[in-house]
């Protein structure tokens, strides 16, 4: 049994489930805070591509005032005029990553792996997606790591969506690409490691 076909669904399965029982009491303290700041739901839900390119619902907190006509238009990076106060510090911090776990846990996404891109950049390097889609999308990942000021490096350009597509996205996809070359129990332990390092200290 190795890793990368068995091993990988159990380490998983195990350390969601353990991880977000562990975590509830902040789960729920977060869930209470946005519904105190704003209207709308505790979670927001959006279709990204996984593992063969199948469309699943992704789940995290709601860190926006909700407006139907903008959220008709889709993910637009570097998008940060309706974000909440609350949604600013669970933003920074990740956190509103979290309710993730739920995915990781039915099986729709792994603890380390790509971070599941929304279905329209998916014809612009196609050749890239067909192979990173061998794998089930992540919490994080190497290039998730590298990028974790990503919304602060895109909110300092003039135009946000093209500097994404033509310079960050390639990037990620040869990140994401040696990612799958060396995927291991030891190399996944040590990307969770450093994601919690590096949210901790910010370096």
């Amino acid at each position: 049994m190795s890793y990368k076909t068995c091993g990988k669904r159990i380490f998983d399965f195990v350390c969601a489930l353990i991880g977000f029982l562990v975590l509830s009491p902040l789960l729920v303290i977060i869930a209470i805070l946005i519904k105190v700041e704003s209207k709308g739901p505790v979670f927001f839900f959006q279709e990204r591509m996984g593992k063969e390119g199948k469309i699943f619902r992704l789940v995290k907190f709601r860190s926006m005032y909700v407006d139907p006509a903008q959220e008709k238009k889709g993910f637009t990076p570097g998008d940060s005029s309706r974000i909440t106060r609350i949604g600013k510090f669970i933003r920074k911090t990740k956190i509103d990553e979290l309710p993730e776990l739920i995915n990781v846990i039915k099986g729709e996404m792994s603890l380390v792996g790509p971070r599941p891109e929304v279905p329209r950049y998916k014809h612009i390097y196609d050749a890239e997606y067909r192979a990173v889609l061998t794998l089930k999308p992540g919490i994080t990942d190497p290039a998730s790591i590298k990028y974790k000021d990503e919304e602060e490096i895109l909110a300092r350009s003039s135009d946000p969506e093209k500097m994404y597509i033509e310079t960050i996205l390639p990037d990620k996809l040869k990140i994401n690409l040696s990612y799958l070359k060396e995927i291991s129990f030891c190399n996944d332990l040590k990307i969770i490691l450093d994601t919690i390092v590096r949210l901790i200290f910010r370096h």
